[in-house]
């Protein structure tokens, strides 16, 4: 009922209070989604006077009474009681009636919205109509998904710079090593980023056993690793060495996860990648905002590891046919998650638009990314022809599809729209 109202669902032409008095909607209101009535500063004409005010809509009339309504001042400024059921007149304290009107939903409606948002047996309900929808309405509704992502990434590093007073390359740092995680471990690369601050990195920066020392020493990985190998030795006393010069503690519940992940994707390898990234001089921010292609941000990411990690997934055993540089898929998620959100973020923050649009465009020439979310939706018949589309498909599962948001999505509410009343 709060759905129809607020989306001017409803059959203008016979609307009435109980009493008989015409009603026009001349504004349905704010949501609230607090305490108080269900919509603020609404503007509703009944009986030829023009009413500002609050609405509450009930099934039932005497929910009024039920929820205590009578007796909170919040509700005096009530000007609509919208119900379902008329089964009893609603007042203020002083005694004056509020006008009511009855608002049947229609029966199909419910149905509708319970075939979307319930069935949680079904990965996509909405699946048999996308295709009913212009290839219009489907592109606008994707374009915003895809902005609304890349916006809340850029705004997510903008809350770090604001933590880290500004500090552009700390936030890329955070950033990058969040994106290695790939998912599975993203939070627990972000508190190994956190937990070893850029600036302690930059002071051995021309030692990679020693930024290694301080990853792994942090990440835990030292204290599982086997003693009999050599270079785990040598990583552990250059860790204990520099813990006590920084006075450094590790995270105690890293929460690193293995299970089900080819030994490419280990952990352990995108440490030795972060690793690999810091050492030397560390300027992500100015390299990254210097390129004007996304290859050339791909080929960055792919940089060949060296030393032991050219030849290992993990500590211990070397490994038969390791692969020195990461594949081209998983660096071109680190451009999507890393450098257009950078992009956008400064861009933003120094009025450069035009940083603004390469991220877009980079986007658009990057090849979709594959995984569940974007073969479900290819199966339903939305394709993804670029990393564009399929982050605009990410947002939408994430932030509509799976918390049931159905309601608050564009193709989800021109479905319900057409069935939110009974018609005459």
């Amino acid at each position: 009922m709060q759905y129809v109202w607020q989306h001017r669902l409803l059959l203008q032409t016979d609307l009435a209070t109980v009493g008989g008095e015409r009603i026009s909607i001349v504004d349905p209101g704010t949501l609230n989604r607090d305490s108080g009535p269900d919509f603020f500063n609404a503007k509703v004409n009944i009986g030829g006077r023009m009413w500002a005010g609050d609405v509450e809509i009930h099934v039932r009339a005497s929910d009024w009474h039920r929820h205590g309504h009578d007796g909170d001042p919040a509700y005096d400024s009530v000007v609509l009681h919208v119900v379902e059921r008329d089964d009893t007149c609603v007042r203020r304290p002083n005694g004056e009636v509020i006008p009511q009107m009855v608002m049947r939903c229609a029966p199909e409606f419910h149905r509708s919205y319970a075939d979307l948002v319930d069935r949680s047996d079904i990965d996509l309900p909405c699946a048999p109509f996308i295709g009913t929808f212009s290839p219009l309405h489907r592109a606008d509704w994707l374009c915003s998904l895809a902005f609304e992502r890349l916006y809340a990434k850029a705004d997510r590093m903008l809350g770090l710079l604001d933590t880290y007073t500004g500090d552009w390359e700390q936030v890329a740092y955070i950033m990058l090593a969040r994106a290695l995680g790939f998912g599975k471990n993203s939070d627990a690369m972000e508190r190994l980023a956190r937990s070893v601050p850029l600036h302690f990195l930059r002071k051995h920066a021309d030692s990679a056993a020693s930024i290694e020392a301080l990853f792994f020493g942090q990440s835990g990985f030292l204290d599982t690793a086997p003693a009999s190998d050599p270079y785990v030795e040598q990583l552990r006393r250059e860790y204990g060495f520099l813990a006590r010069k920084f006075s450094l503690k590790a995270p105690e519940s890293p929460g690193w996860k293995m299970g089900r992940m080819r030994p490419p994707n280990l952990p352990h390898r995108r440490i030795a990648s972060l690793a690999s990234m810091v050492a030397g001089d560390f300027r992500i921010v100015a390299r990254l905002l210097g390129m004007r292609d996304p290859e050339e941000a791909i080929e960055y990411f792919r940089a060949p590891l060296d030393g032991y990690w050219a030849s290992h997934f993990t500590f211990g055993v070397p490994a038969s046919r390791p692969s020195e540089t990461m594949s081209r898929a998983s660096a071109v998620i680190l451009v999507i998650n890393v450098v257009a959100p950078l992009f956008v973020a400064y861009g933003s923050t120094h009025g450069d638009d035009a940083l603004i649009s390469r991220a877009v465009e980079w986007l658009q020439l990057l090849p979709p990314e594959s995984n569940s979310v974007i073969s479900m939706f290819d199966r339903a018949g939305i394709p993804a022809r670029d990393a564009f589309a399929t982050q605009a498909l990410l947002q939408l599962r994430r932030a509509y599809c799976e918390p049931h948001r159905c309601l608050y999505c564009r193709l989800g509410h021109t479905l319900l729209a057409t069935r939110a009343l009974r018609r005459p």
